[in-house]
């Protein structure tokens, strides 16, 4: 599975540069990473399609699962595993693909000679892959509703603020990644420690409350795992205020210590 795009350098480089706004500056970067975006095949396979792909394929191992004690069906643990591998295909995989990249080309090196601020950098690069994630993510829930038979969340706010909070860690787990990996070549293996850990151990097919208790309290504390239970309680009805706030500290901690490593770690040119 490539996480790398296009080799072929920004059109909008040297436009950029003139913009005033912030926004203006980000929304320029931000068409050029989806113009590369369109280009490569195997990336745009895996952002559009592997997400419902995977969904459809757990379906017999989630409904061989007795899920009926936890109060659960395998639409209620497949609606929000989908959108956990929306995270990760269309979010963190392609994302950290384009920082390297656009590193080895010594493209962000350029883009900050000019007007564009680091984060705006950062941000504008991940801008597409955030979008493409939320729509991908609207139409999984549609789906997997019709298919599953899903009723409405009974707590929406919730499934919403796991969503919102599991994309900004995404994203800065994604650049936290990129700065620990040397080569683009080496990104398409660095990706993939959290991508597996998270699909067999953060709720994506097997809610962690089927897991033995010691196994539960490890798996609770991934990346993930709190967004997939913040997004599976939000359609279950709702949980209690301490296991609520433990989740958003769980998140919280580990967009943090992302950043951390981002502010820490991050290169703009090539390593030598």
């Amino acid at each position: 599975m490539s996480t790398t795009l296009d080799a072929a350098r920004s059109p909008v480089l040297e436009p950029a540069r003139a913009l005033k706004s912030s926004a203006d500056r980000m929304s320029a970067l931000a068409r050029a990473e989806l113009t590369l975006l369109g280009r490569n095949k195997s990336t745009l396979f895996t952002v559009l399609l592997l997400p419902a792909t995977l969904t459809v394929s757990m379906y017999g191992t989630v409904n061989s699962v007795d899920l009926g004690k936890q109060g659960l069906n395998a639409g209620t643990v497949l609606l929000p595993g989908s959108l956990g591998f929306a995270l990760l295909f269309a979010l963190y995989s392609p994302l950290v693909g384009i920082y390297v990249v656009r590193r080895e080309e010594l493209v962000l090196k350029r883009l900050r000679t000019g007007e564009l601020h680091d984060r705006e950098i950062l941000a504008g690069a991940a801008l597409p892959a955030v979008l493409i994630a939320l729509a991908q993510s609207a139409l999984l829930v549609v789906g997997c509703s019709a298919w599953l038979h899903v009723p409405l969340p009974g707590a929406w706010w919730l499934a919403v603020v796991g969503l919102l909070l599991g994309m900004a860690m995404t994203g800065a787990l994604a650049a936290a990644t990129a700065a620990l990996t040397r080569t683009a070549e080496a990104a398409q293996i660095a990706v993939m420690p959290l991508m597996l850990v998270s699909t067999a151990a953060s709720g994506l097919i097997v809610p962690t409350d089927l897991l033995p208790d010691k196994v539960a309290a490890v798996c609770d504390m991934l990346p993930l795992t709190p967004v997939i239970q913040l997004i599976r309680s939000g359609w279950t009805g709702g949980t209690g205020v301490g296991d609520v706030l433990r989740e958003l500290l769980v998140v919280v901690v580990w967009t943090l210590i992302a950043v951390v490593v981002v502010r820490k770690r991050f290169r703009w040119e090539p390593r030598r």
